[in-house]
């Protein structure tokens, strides 16, 4: 086990009915004037935003509401939500719906709090973070679990690129997570949600850390439990059970608990932010299209390591590591399939690329990490540029 840091100070409000509490818990925090920030028109159709609002209204919390967070949050709309902030004089930002919302809250929340300083050069790693205005999330979408991680993830449109940023200041304050939220979900973003919350274990799970048998168990776990409640919830969103589990999955997955003590790769994401940023891909949907290619390029690295997965989570048992380890990787691409999740840029809806297309994806893939990327496998230009080829039908 490596040395680690860990810093969690949200409050966490789960199950029915969790966000009629969001008043009583922002008066609890000093809240007065609080900038709601949402998607589309989903929780207004839902009538989730009017109640927020009429919430606030009752303990006499001042509030404006934000909308049209993307699926792929952009910078341009969060500094429209800075200024939104500023001129309301925001003291809290609350945010309702997935990770969209959330994501595009942390921004504003940094934005606000420095009006001297343009929000992307946060992201940018120009401008050291040093303060921001606190967060708060209203949980729709078990999927991303920004609601208790420390990152959050922007696209700059003009330029092209998709950056995440990792910070203390991103982790919300409070998050109020009520599965029978979930209910009005369609088909494609619960899958999108299950291919999120895997990967987001998956990613820190393949290390060669040794020794670090707690974070290992507590990630087993969640990939089981995900797994398990994934098929039923892709057949059934209805069923509160599957759904509270996966929406405790997402938050267990991305606040840092499953790779805590271990060198993390997140090649897997790396790759899909290039996807999602070109095509404007569904973030969950890019991850499990590349991730099989990825994981067959990789696996030799240390076989034992995937064939460990296999039989912990997967119950595979085979005569050599290696055999193991391709077994444990067909049957996650199975899964993915069985899902419904695309596994091919073609299932992925961008149609099969020219070599020229690849080759651009794999340098902005790298060339953000001085050429390589990845841990598992160091990986360059030209190996990322193979894993694309090998999705790309």
């Amino acid at each position: 086990m490596q040395n680690f840091e860990y810093y969690s100070p949200c409050k966490i409000v789960f199950g029915k009915g969790a966000e009629n509490q969001v008043a009583k818990e922002l008066l609890c925090y000093g809240a007065k004037r609080v900038l709601l920030v949402f998607g589309g028109g989903s929780v207004r159709k839902s009538g989730l935003l009017q109640r927020m609002e009429e919430n606030l209204d009752a303990a006499g919390i001042a509030h404006a509401s934000f909308g049209g967070a993307k699926p792929n949050p952009v910078v341009s709309h969060a500094r429209e939500g800075v200024q939104k902030a500023r001129s309301f004089q925001s003291d809290f930002i609350l945010a309702v719906g997935g990770g969209s919302a959330i994501d595009t809250a942390k921004a504003i929340a940094h934005g606000a709090a420095n009006p001297e300083t343009d929000i992307w050069e946060f992201w940018l790693k120009k401008v050291p973070l040093t303060r921001s205005l606190p967060v708060g999330a209203v949980l729709t979408i078990p999927a991303a679990g920004s609601e208790t991680s420390d990152s959050a993830v922007l696209t700059n449109e003009e330029t092209g690129e998709k950056r995440g940023l990792s910070t203390d200041f991103n982790v919300p304050k409070l998050a109020f997570m009520d599965p029978e939220l979930t209910f009005t979900l369609s088909d494609f973003q619960v899958t999108c949600g299950i291919t999120d919350i895997l990967m987001h274990t998956l990613d820190r799970y393949f290390t060669h850390t040794k020794n670090n048998e707690l974070t290992d168990a507590i990630a087993e776990a969640v990939l089981r439990t995900a797994f398990k409640n994934g098929a039923i919830a892709a057949k059934d969103h209805h069923n509160y059970e599957a759904m509270s589990e996966l929406m405790w999955c997402g938050s267990i997955s991305h606040n840092r608990m499953t790779g805590l003590g271990a060198q993390t790769d997140f090649s897997t994401h790396k790759l899909g932010h290039e996807l999602s940023a070109r095509f404007d891909v569904a973030h969950g949907a890019s991850l499990s299209a590349v991730w099989g290619s990825w994981a067959k390029a990789v696996y030799r690295e240390e076989p034992e390591r995937f064939a460990c997965y296999g039989e912990r989570v997967w119950g595979i048992q085979k005569s050599t590591p290696e055999e193991a380890a391709v077994a444990a990787i067909d049957a996650t691409v199975a899964y993915f399939q069985r899902i419904h999740a695309p596994v091919c840029f073609t299932e992925l809806g961008i149609g099969v690329q020219t070599d020229e297309t690849l080759h651009a994806l794999a340098h902005a893939c790298t060339s953000k990490t001085g050429g390589k990327t990845g841990f598992f496998k160091r990986l360059s230009e030209e190996d990322v540029y193979e894993i694309y080829r090998a999705a790309n039908h």
